[in-house]
């Protein structure tokens, strides 16, 4: 992990925040042995209830927090997505429903549901899986200032839904977060980086031994990739994404789930030159790469390998049904219709943030190429959905 840049100086009570979730990590951490792993540390600091990242009260989204998700720039996001979706809707008939993994502000939840309204294809059900307390008031807060025949529809779940169902899943950044196991590879074998305590009680990571579960996924990577990963290379990958999309995906009767994150391909993930993997964290507007600096208090993320999300997919019986940057799925999704209606008439002001929108979202050296866009389809056809600019060759 790369040292971290200048950043911001967090207030006394956040200082103190976060020194209460290092004293949790500290005890874990003696209390294993002298080590955890990195996922398990990620899955503190982000996840620990009461005081990790995701699970405490401090703002994440916006100018205000971390970092600007698609849907926080403005409505476009969410109405192209809608306008996508909406006609897969239709066809799955009146009992159709909407799942939101990750609700994030409410914001995506408010525009989409105010967009398919627009469309005549509101799904009978709106439901967003958040495990975080805070983030579901604030999400539930901004869905009661809608019309009651929209608000009526939606509610929250603990957990993926276990009975069958016809629909759409929805997930904007949520795979970049599945707490990531980071490997290396030292004198040839496969070892597990671990995060463990120096004789000041600092946190520093360190080599572990890994389990057969992740070191037969490395071998398999190199197999797969027809390379021997070299001495010293580091790099992240999720085990658990077969058994998690199973999870949330299974219950899926007919329909479809978009992934839309930050990744690459299989053979793009795990070039030579990312020897230190794609771990990065955002505090204030700041991207580094020091998941050890104030726990709690920043995101920690690393990108997404899409090759092994079909995979994923096809192993709980899903199909691929394309995979695009976010620019091309945007504009092959009626975009451009939408902000050319949206412009007519409206004043300077209006024209100037939806023309700003346009580009944070589409542009290559923003969101439009560093974002991708994957639906996993099960008895449903949408492939039309990614007409301009399919990508699963490259997977």
């Amino acid at each position: 992990m790369s040292q971290r840049t200048a950043l911001p100086e967090p207030s006394a009570d956040a200082r103190a925040h976060s020194e209460q979730l290092r004293q949790l990590i500290q005890a874990e951490i003696s209390g294993a042995g002298g080590a955890i792993p990195f996922s398990r540390y990620m899955e503190l600091a982000l996840y620990a209830p009461g005081l990790g990242y995701y699970s405490a009260g401090a703002t994440k989204f916006g100018e205000a927090g971390d970092f600007i998700t698609a849907p926080e720039l403005g409505s476009l996001f969410a109405d192209s997505m809608a306008q996508a979706v909406s006609g897969l809707l239709l066809e799955l008939g009146a009992e159709a429903e909407f799942i939101e993994l990750g609700g994030g502000s409410g914001a995506f939840a408010e525009d989409v549901l105010r967009r398919l309204d627009e469309l005549d294809a509101l799904p009978a059900r709106y439901r967003i899986l958040e495990p975080s307390a805070q983030l579901r008031q604030r999400q539930q807060e901004r869905i009661a200032t809608l019309d009651e025949r929209l608000s009526s529809r939606v509610e929250w779940l603990n957990r993926p839904p276990q009975e069958s169902f016809d629909g759409v899943i929805f997930a904007n950044e949520v795979l970049d977060a599945l707490p990531t196991t980071r490997f290396l590879i030292h004198d040839g074998e496969v070892f597990e980086e671990g995060i463990a305590l120096d004789d000041n009680g600092n946190l520093v990571t360190t080599r572990m031994q890994t389990d057969a579960l992740v070191a037969q996924a490395v071998r398999g990577l190199e197999r797969n990739l027809g390379i021997e990963l070299p001495d010293g290379y580091t790099s992240e990958l999720l085990p658990q994404l077969p058994y998690w999309i199973q999870a949330v995906c299974g219950s899926l009767r007919r329909g479809l789930t978009l992934f839309v994150d930050y990744g690459y391909p299989r053979r793009e993930f795990y070039l030579p030159e990312r020897s230190d993997g794609t771990l990065v964290c955002h505090y204030r507007h700041r991207a580094h790469g020091d998941a050890l600096h104030l726990p709690g208090l920043q995101d920690i993320t690393a990108f997404v390998d899409f090759t092994a999300v079909a995979e994923a997919g096809h192993h709980a019986g899903l199909e691929l049904a394309g995979y695009s940057s976010q620019a091309q799925f945007l504009l092959g999704n009626g975009l451009p219709e939408r902000v050319e209606s949206l412009l007519a008439g409206a004043d300077t002001e209006t024209q100037y943030r939806l023309t700003q929108q346009v580009k944070r979202l589409t542009l290559p050296g923003d969101m439009g190429e560093r974002f991708q866009v994957m639906g996993l389809s099960r008895d449903i056809d949408a492939q039309s959905l990614f007409a301009m600019g399919d990508r699963r060759h490259r997977l």
